[in-house]
Formats: structure tokens, sequence, C-alpha cells
């Protein structure tokens, strides 16, 4: 785990991403509770996000009827924040479905900014993505700190929460551009 001396000795690497035109780099299904799987291609799919994921069958906290929430549908970090926080062997662990080559920062992609990747669109939802105990577990409690600075927050260090606007099929390596 790396303390917050070397996380922060990564911003400027994290703040030189991509601001217009990205890269997935690695889409992770959870299956199930604890489980990652790394796909190639997958479906996404306004109803149930990333086809094969649990999300659209867990109960959500933030829902009247504890049914899944759509602002919390689909989750994109960013890569370089990865690489200052773990190997990328531990990355899948972070819990998120996309993992990007991309600027994430409130500055670039305020809520309802849309992104179009292979053939869907997603929106950026206005629930800010902050982590959890697992998290922290996994990572460390430097990094959640980190994250839960005014920059991390600015920076959307922990990522962004996303809705599917348009289905379709994303594959690892497609482009990611705002728009």
């Amino acid at each position: 785990m790396r303390s917050f001396a070397v996380l922060d000795a990564s911003l400027d690497t994290i703040r030189a991403a991509p601001r217009d035109h990205g890269t997935i780099e690695l889409i992770v299904m959870r299956p199930a509770i604890g489980e990652r799987r790394l796909v190639e291609i997958a479906e996404l799919d306004i109803t149930r996000g990333l086809v094969g994921d649990s999300w659209h069958v867990r109960p959500s906290k933030h829902t009247p009827d504890g049914s899944p929430n759509l602002a919390q549908q689909l989750t994109l970090m960013s890569t370089r924040v990865l690489a200052a926080i773990a190997e990328p062997a531990r990355w899948p662990l972070a819990g998120d479905q996309l993992l990007v080559d991309f600027d994430l920062s409130v500055a670039n992609l305020p809520v309802g900014a849309r992104l179009a990747i292979g053939d869907a669109v997603i929106e950026i939802s206005a629930k800010p993505h902050t982590g959890c105990a697992k998290f922290t577990d996994r990572f460390g409690s430097d990094a959640t700190a980190w994250f839960n600075t005014e920059v991390g927050r600015e920076l959307r260090l922990r990522g962004v929460n996303a809705t599917v606007i348009r289905g379709g099929s994303v594959r690892r390596g497609d482009p990611l551009r705002r728009g």
C-alpha cells in the first residue's frame, strides 16, 4: 500500500490524461460479489448495465425499494490513478467495470456529459463515486483519504458513476469520446 506522498507524486501524470479521446484499457465483469472476470468484448444495456455483471441484481441502499440504482449502473476508473495505487494485476479489485485512460475530472466531465464508447453511449451521473470499506481494505487508507481530498474529488480519483443511454458493444482498446 502506497503512502500519501507517493500518491501525490503521480498527480501530474493523472492530470495529463486525454480529455477528448481516451481508451478502454480493461473491461471487468463482476458476475457475483467478490468475483472478477476480464473480458475483451462486452455489451452495455440500458436496463442491465454491463451484460453479465451482477449490478442489476444487487440491492441498493440508495433507492427507496432497494432496487439497483441507475445512477450507479456503470463505473469508470482511470488507469493512471490505478497505476498510482497498485500493480496492474490488482486493478480489477477496484470493482469498476471500465478501466480507462481518460480525464474523468469534474471540469472535463460535468454531470450529464456523454461519452461514446464503441457502439454505446453513457452519461455521467450526479451520484459521486466515493468508494467503500472493501476498497480501503484492498488498497489502503491512504488511497481512500487521497481520493477524498479536495483535489481528489475534483479529479474524481475514485472514478465516476454513469448510466447507459444507448446500448451497444464495447471492446478492450475501443476509443472513448466526449460528445
